[in-house]
């Protein structure tokens, strides 16, 4: 079940990609620009980005299970970053961005998936894949590495070209500290979405023990 669940999955997460970067070329000709900026665009934002590692996650370990990759990508602490990061994406969209827009068509198929049904299902893959007594409290670290690397990656992206994704992180309109503050929050509110993820692995109660396929 776990597999059928995880190959369905990754094939959902590949689509919407699919469909969110055929938007985002459509925006891209609307105004007339091309491919390259289109893909500029697309690779700038952390659903996108969070989403083909939700895909890559899920794929590797499925077309090479007994790679060293594969076999990395399976890792417990590995599907929990994951999962806490997608989780974020969910979170974060819906209490802070999805008033913002009003997306349409393609792009409200893509945003819902992306958005919502993915992140969903992925902590659903999660809590099927991840052994009890698999995770420790230092696990909570290594999802940290991820959004930083993010942050740094859109700070240096908006000094080269003036355009923040984010309204939170655009050091234009708030400056460095407030910016600064404003990753602090998200990245103190992934550590408790990790947490609770780690704390119901370590809870031999919170859920019956899930064994590996």
């Amino acid at each position: 079940m776990k597999r059928h669940f995880a190959n369905a999955l990754a094939l959902l997460t590949w689509i919407a990609l699919a469909l969110q970067f055929y938007s985002t070329i459509q925006w891209s000709w609307a105004r007339g620009g091309g491919l390259l900026e289109a893909a500029w665009m697309y690779f700038a934002f952390f659903t996108v980005l969070t989403n083909l590692l939700v895909a890559f996650v899920l794929t590797i370990p499925l077309a090479f299970p007994q790679s060293q990759i594969g076999r990395w990508c399976d890792r417990p602490v590995v599907v929990t970053a994951v999962a806490a990061n997608i989780a974020l994406v969910c979170i974060a969209y819906n209490l802070l961005l999805r008033n913002l827009w009003n997306p349409q068509g393609v792009q409200l198929v893509a945003d819902v998936l992306l958005h919502n049904v993915i992140p969903v299902a992925y902590v659903g893959y999660w809590w099927l894949r991840v052994p009890c007594d698999s995770l420790k409290w230092r696990d909570v670290f290594p999802v940290t590495i991820y959004p930083v690397v993010y942050f740094f990656y859109e700070f240096v992206r908006g000094a080269y070209s003036g355009f923040f994704p984010y309204p939170f992180l655009n050091v234009a309109q708030l400056g460095y500290a407030r910016v600064l503050a404003n990753a602090i929050a998200i990245l103190v509110g992934l550590i408790v979405i990790a947490l609770v993820l780690i704390a119901i692995k370590r809870d031999r109660r919170a859920l019956p023990a899930v064994a590996s396929p």
